[in-house]
């Protein structure tokens, strides 16, 4: 890395090739205008109605981003990882509007906040960044579109079997981890996991779920009566 960059952590550019692209006085703004933050799992990083703040360049980590009903439910949106993009930070920078979710840090992060005015003049002047930004916020849409998908036409035991499935054998989550991933309640989610339990389908432990007939549980995934 050259000297005009040195006050950047060494990930950056590894896991954000598109800033490789900027001039040397850019790097040394970029480093000049950025410090590493290292925040512990639980931080709230944004609320709803609040203010963008920046755009955030994930280092280490990851971010879940929550959306939450009036009478308290949650659904899980999407995450963030390392040399990913947020598109409601995204959304709210371009569109000049407030964020319309939640950030909350998953797991202990290492995050850089890249300011408001530098994030603006690089998406208007930098086409290799703006490119980034756009092409992420096109997978993050195909990710939520399918989202919707899912939880119009699925049944909830359809989806939390997939989601089961997907974490592999030793899932170790709360129920109401996992409700919040459906937009369920945790109330409903214990009740269909011990329906698969009764069923062979998983063996329930204290904030773990060992998934014993994967063949079972792909066929009630798959399984649209």
């Amino acid at each position: 890395m050259n000297t005009a960059a040195h006050n950047l952590p060494p990930p950056l550019l590894a896991l954000y090739p598109a800033l490789r692209s900027l001039s040397l006085e850019q790097l040394a703004e970029l480093g000049q205008a950025m410090s590493a933050r290292e925040l512990p799992a639980g931080t709230q990083l944004f609320t709803e109605h609040q203010d963008c703040m920046g755009f955030p360049l994930l280092l280490a980590g990851t971010i879940k981003v929550v959306k939450s009903t009036a009478t308290g439910r949650e659904m899980l949106l999407y995450r963030v990882e390392p040399g990913g993009s947020c598109i409601i930070s995204s959304s709210c920078l371009l569109g000049h509007t407030p964020y319309s979710a939640r950030g909350i840090a998953e797991t202990p992060l290492s995050l850089l906040l890249l300011p408001i005015a530098m994030f603006e003049r690089l998406v208007a002047d930098n086409a290799l960044f703006r490119d980034f930004v756009f092409h992420l916020f096109a997978e993050r849409i195909a990710e939520l579109m399918q989202l919707v998908e899912e939880v119009a036409f699925h049944r909830l035991d359809q989806r939390l079997a997939k989601l089961l499935l997907a974490r592999g054998e030793t899932i170790r989550a709360t129920h109401q981890t996992l409700a919040e991933e459906l937009g369920s309640v945790r109330e409903i989610v214990s009740r269909l996991l011990k329906g698969f339990a009764v069923q062979g389908l998983v063996r329930l432990g204290r904030e773990q779920i060992t998934v014993t007939d994967p063949t079972g549980l792909q066929q009630l995934a798959e399984n649209s009566r």
